[in-house]
């Protein structure tokens, strides 16, 4: 339901727009028809001129270089008499990148449209010129209204553009990395945000069963199974801003109904509706900041601080609701949360749109309105856009990934098992260390603090990957052969990610007994923070640089995957444990996970031929080399100029 009112709600801005879009080049296609019956008139008014015009003359009658009809130089006489006799509109061409402007005195200078090329190999994105029209044959080779319909002046957007978000500023490329980050936090620290308080909820709603108690949580990622797969394509065919923004109010309005919820299974709805629209931002983060970073380097650092927040929301979520249900009530959990949210807002809506195909079909738009062209077009704007057609390709995009994307399916496997765990965690330590009945028997807001260690654990990771940065870094330089290969670049981290997880599963179960020291079982969560980190730092962007423009449907696919055994895991927690007992029941997470760490080795001895294999990763081979080839010979074509 969630998923359909997000779609609906994009999908409804989307043609709005179209709408309004339309009514504008209606109106300028008006007064341009009004301007031609207005020189049509004037054009009966003069009949030596058109005898003129009859006798088959192809050039303007008052030519550019400042001479008359019959070659001799014009006087400053018969350049007034020309400007007031003759029709004397001042014409809008646009011109595309196979037609050359020459400066001339008749000519005004084109206005500044940023780093535009002249050549036939520039960039295509139109450029205005204004000239003076006296001759109808000439108007009409301009505006050929009878080919409008089967002519196009399709204009894209290089990389050397200003436009094009891997220029944009640094201010700006921070907003986008702050705005993003944020939504993140609130996002996943939404995921935990009752975990220490369940007793006091389950205490008001006289819910008693043992196997209800997780659901507050499982019920959350439950809405990430859905999310995912609606934001993350919408945002690739609609934009990323409306998706976020759209998404993000609605997650903060469901977060506050979550304070006022007046029965068990109205509450549970709440949760599930916040799960479904705070996934958008773990859904389309990963590929705003693809779309802003082309190289991997810059990419890699952005999506290592986005690793770094998807980790530290959720366990700052435990002590927050553990302090403030003890000390007032557990709906000011959800309150609190519903301002931070809000305050968030702001941000999320100065957000620039980021996805090229979107702001090259805006360019097109503001250059359609301002030359009164309408031939003008951006190539995305001549995909299919129908509501079949979203929901036939655009929608079951992530799932076409899934089945027949090796590394895709692989990788969502892998990151499955790790997300579980950390979830199952929520459900693990109170067992261990929260309440009477665990072994350190400590109150909510003090076993909640036991989860920092893991945060502590994600930033020693961000340092990892700095220094691995650093290393990777002197190795391009030096053009070792292993730092060109796209596996080699990020999947190392992995491998140090994937050991460190598995052992610090191992390290909890078997040092949380009674009489040994709280430390002890504790700290095990500082390498369980690092491995995880690691282990979704390098196959997070693994996935970014293998997929780039497909990065949102490649992420969304892997959070709904992962959120489905984040929703499983925890409610087989406690059965689990009690069965087991905690040092086997942790252990067995660890053989599954130590099991499941052999495939980022597998992707760096065979990744490189997977991805020759997939359709997708060689379509977007063969569209980024196009680009590199185009920019390429515009700065030849600006070196001859010049």
């Amino acid at each position: 339901m969630a998923s359909l009112i997000i779609g609906a709600s994009v999908y409804l801005h989307q043609k709005v727009k179209d709408k309004k879009d339309a009514k504008k080049e209606a109106k300028a296609k008006g007064y341009e028809k009004r301007y031609q019956e207005l020189e049509d008139e004037h054009k009966k008014m003069q009949p030596e001129q058109n005898t003129h015009s009859e006798k088959g003359r192809t050039s303007l009658t008052q030519s550019t270089d400042g001479t008359n009809s019959n070659g001799h130089r014009r006087t400053s006489e018969e350049s007034s008499r020309s400007q007031e006799d003759g029709p004397g509109r001042w014409l809008t061409r646009t011109t595309s990148s196979s037609e050359t402007l020459h400066d001339n005195e008749a000519v005004p200078p084109p206005p500044d449209f940023g780093d535009q090329d002249e050549s036939t190999d520039g960039p295509t994105s139109p450029v205005p010129d204004i000239i003076p029209v006296h001759d109808k044959e000439v108007q009409s080779h301009l505006h050929p209204e009878e080919e409008r319909a089967d002519t196009h002046q399709i204009i894209t957007l290089p990389l050397s553009d200003p436009e094009h978000p891997n220029n944009w500023p640094k201010w700006k490329k921070g907003l986008v990395l702050f705005g993003g980050i944020m939504t993140v936090i609130h996002s996943t620290l939404g995921s935990s945000l009752p975990s220490n308080a369940v007793p006091y909820i389950t205490k008001t709603f006289n819910v008693t069963s043992e196997l209800q108690q997780p659901l507050p949580i499982s019920i959350f990622l439950a809405g990430y199974v859905f999310g995912p797969t609606v934001c993350g394509p919408l945002s690739e065919n609609f934009g990323r801003k409306p998706v976020m923004f759209i998404s993000f109010l609605l997650f903060t309005i469901w977060t506050m109904t979550c304070a006022v919820a007046p029965t068990w299974g109205s509450f549970l709805f709440f949760r599930f509706m916040c799960g479904v629209t705070a996934s958008a931002p773990i859904a389309c983060v990963g590929g705003i900041f693809a779309d802003i970073n082309a190289d991997p380097r810059a990419r890699g650092r952005t999506m290592a601080m986005f690793m770094a927040a998807t980790t530290l929301g959720p366990v700052c979520a435990p002590p927050l609701s553990g302090y403030i249900a003890e000390n007032t009530t557990w709906r000011w959990v959800f309150g609190v949360a519903a301002l931070f949210a809000a305050a968030t807002i702001p941000i999320v809506a100065f957000m620039p749109e980021t996805y090229a195909p979107i702001i090259l079909s805006k360019r097109a738009a503001r250059l359609r309105m301002e030359t009164g062209n309408q031939d003008i077009i951006a190539q995305s704007d001549l995909q299919k856009n129908s509501f079949k057609y979203v929901m036939s390709v655009v929608m079951t995009r992530p799932f076409r990934m899934l089945f027949q994307e090796l590394i895709v399916s692989t990788t969502c496997l892998y990151l499955a098992l790790c997300y579980g765990v950390f979830y199952l965690y929520f459900e693990a330590y109170p067992i261990i260390f929260a309440g009477t009945e665990s072994v350190y028997k400590y109150s909510p807001g003090v076993a909640g603090l036991t989860f920092l260690p893991i945060a502590v654990g994600g930033f020693l990771a961000g340092g990892v990957f700095m220094i691995w940065d650093v290393v990777l870094a002197r190795a391009h330089a030096r053009k070792d052969p292993w730092s060109q290969r796209e596996e080699s670049r990020r999947l190392p981290l992995a491998l140090l990610g994937g050991p460190s997880f598995a052992i610090s599963m191992f390290w909890l179960g078997w040092s949380a007994k009674p009489g040994v020291f709280w430390l002890a079982p504790v700290a095990s969560g500082i390498t369980f923070g690092m491995g995880f980190v690691l282990i979704f730092m390098a196959m997070l962007n693994y996935l970014s640089d293998a997929y780039m423009t497909f990065a949102a449907s490649a992420q969304g696919i892997a959070s709904t995957c992962r959120s489905l055994l984040g929703v499983l895991l925890p409610l087989a927690a406690r059965p689990m444990f009690q069965k087991l007992g905690i040092a086997w029941a942790c252990s067995t997470l660890g053989f599954l996970s130590l099991f499941l760490g052999m495939v980022p080795v597998l992707f760096i001895i065979f990744g490189e031929k997977i991805r020759v294999n997939s359709k997708f990763c060689q379509e977007l081979k063969a569209l980024h080399e196009k680009e590199l080839e185009d920019k390429k010979k515009q700065d030849e074509s600006r070196a001859q100029q010049v």
